[in-house]
């Protein structure tokens, strides 16, 4: 017999670390696309793609079919060992979808954490210099080197320290919060004035939209502003992609939409349509710096996972997903803002493609951010069958993140149960 989400719940509460979260005590038994079904045979609509790595939906056929295929090859040689070609194939495509105009090289590894720290490796040992910017409500991931990347103490950090050092956070031009491009500038100026001389900086890595910071999106003008700032003094431009990129935002990477050619992209998530995969791909002139054994690691650049991501680079172009993207954007947008008419908690919709994000606080306040209401939200709405994730620095954003193959009719029924849930939730508030 099929035993239920509470026995499982009390099962994982005995066996696994609390350090390990969960948002809903649901657990899955198959998935299909942007519907998922539990172990009790209920239905959800998933808003959520796993956090950003199903833009091509669960179980894609075409990526299914690839995994398939290599399965039957080999699954693990390891590529310092004995090397096989779906690398290099990947390697080739990477290097040509990334907008970076001169020659590049790449490096796959398996988490987007690896991906960030190699990303450092590589620019101090080109630059021979240690320092290295990050911002405030930024993401990098949860290693020690990630985490001091992380702008965000909890719960990310509070408890880990101490935190490799050599690392200075600068605030993150977000107009809803008070902070303009021209103060975000000057902060990091400021940065180079009191606490790092800018000729010590190795690099600056930023999210072009921010993910767990709450789906802020870096203007145009910013992103032109930090590039020319990093050329001024010659700063390697990180830029991370792991969330926002492989068509979320409506590009292949979010950074294309400002025009601006970074030195390094990291890439991880959607890359590879669900099986562990992160790619650091940069300038040759930055990547050839790293010495022979320098970078890699024993399952880094899974031939399954390779596969897979084979699979989805062919998609980007044979299902159209930029501009997949960008209706299904505009369609949840266009919800959304009917939505904000009825309820006066939602302070801001923001977004860059199908990355939106709906900011919810108190009675229209943006300096009342509603964290409370904002968890009932996503309880609330995973009772009525839809998974909704949380974000942001104030804990008080919903982050939009519905894979981009689901069809217009399951996503229009997950945004009636967002509209019933929030209804719900506001309702059971005590009236003021």
């Amino acid at each position: 017999m099929t035993e239920t989400n509470q026995q499982w719940q009390a099962r994982r509460e005995a066996a696994i670390t609390r350090g390990v979260g969960n948002a809903l005590p649901v657990y899955v038994e198959k998935a299909r696309n942007a519907e998922l079904w539990d172990v009790e045979g209920r239905r959800y609509i998933d808003f959520a793609a796993g956090i950003a790595v199903l833009n091509t939906g669960h179980n894609h056929p075409r990526v299914i079919q690839a995994v398939q295929a290599q399965l039957e090859k080999f699954t693990h040689p390891c590529f310092q060992v004995t090397p096989y070609g779906c690398y290099v194939e990947l390697a080739e495509k990477l290097n040509h979808l990334v907008p970076i105009q001169q020659p590049t090289q790449t490096l796959l590894m398996s988490t987007g954490a690896e991906a960030v720290e190699n990303a450092i490796k590589v620019a101090r040992i080109a630059t021979g210099r240690s320092a290295v910017i990050a911002f405030r409500g930024g993401f990098h991931g949860r290693t020690l080197l990630g985490m001091a990347l992380t702008g965000k103490v909890q719960p990310y950090k509070k408890g880990y320290g101490p935190f490799p050092g050599g690392i200075f956070h600068a605030p993150y031009p977000a107009g809803y919060l008070g902070i303009s491009d021209t103060q975000a500038i000057a902060a990091l100026r400021g940065i180079f004035a009191a606490d790092v001389a800018p000729d010590e900086v190795a690099a600056i890595i930023i999210e072009p939209v921010q993910g767990e910071g709450g789906f802020y999106v870096a203007s145009a003008s910013f992103l032109t502003q930090l590039r020319a700032l990093c050329d001024e003094h010659g700063i390697v431009l990180i830029v991370d992609e792991i969330q926002s990129g492989f068509c979320r935002t409506g590009k292949t990477f979010a950074i294309e939409h400002s025009g601006v050619e970074p030195d390094m992209v990291t890439m991880a998530k959607s890359l590879a349509g669900g099986f562990p995969l992160s790619a650091l791909v940069g300038k040759t002139s930055l990547m050839e710096k790293a010495q022979p054994g320098g970078l890699g690691g024993t399952y880094a650049g899974s031939p399954i996972a390779i596969a897979a991501a084979l699979a989805v680079v062919d998609l980007i172009e044979g299902e159209q997903l930029n501009q997949k993207a960008q209706a299904q954007g505009e369609w949840v947008l266009h919800h959304l803002k009917l939505l904000a008419h009825e309820f006066d908690c939602i302070g801001e919709i923001r977004g860059l493609g199908a990355m939106i994000a709906m900011e919810l606080v108190q009675q229209g306040d943006s300096q009342r951010p509603d964290k409370e209401l904002t968890q009932a939200l996503v309880q609330e709405a995973g009772r009525q069958g839809l998974i909704l994730l949380a974000c942001g620095v104030r804990g008080n954003v919903i982050r939009f993140l519905i894979p981009l193959t689901a069809d217009k009719e399951v996503v229009s029924e997950g945004l009636n149960i967002l509209s019933s849930s929030l209804r719900v939730v506001q309702n059971m508030r005590p009236a003021k």
